[in-house]
């Protein structure tokens, strides 16, 4: 069975910072694109950051250049969104997906994960 497994969401104050995971299982990811979207109560789910096969490509929306980090290491099958200078508006359901290229996991992502929650307090 093909699980995408997200961790580290909490709350924390404006400023802060969080790491989130996101584990994968069931089958290797190495070879796609993997990213990070989240929704906040009322809102769609948007598109946050995603990261090329290698990790040598990775995108952002830009409300959150220079702030979040997206990184993965295909040995353990996982990766990450650091998020740094943390914000109210940040607070949102946090969801991993995978998809074999970046337009499919833009467009609606092939496998997706349950979802971490991030509140960020003013």
């Amino acid at each position: 069975q093909v699980q995408l497994v997200e961790s580290g969401g909490g709350v924390v104050q404006a400023g802060g910072s969080l790491r989130l995971s996101c584990a994968a299982s069931g089958r290797t990811f190495s070879s796609d694109a993997m990213g990070w979207f989240r929704q906040a109560p009322g809102k769609e789910r948007e598109f946050v950051a995603a990261i090329s096969w290698s990790g040598g490509t990775t995108f952002y929306t830009d409300s959150v250049k220079d702030r979040f980090t997206m990184s993965r290491d295909n040995a353990k099958n996982t990766v990450y969104l650091q998020m740094n200078s943390l914000k109210p508006e940040d607070t949102a359901v946090y969801y991993c997906a995978a998809a074999p290229s970046f337009s499919r996991l833009r467009r609606s992502g092939d496998y997706w994960g349950r979802g971490t929650q991030v509140t960020v307090a003013s």
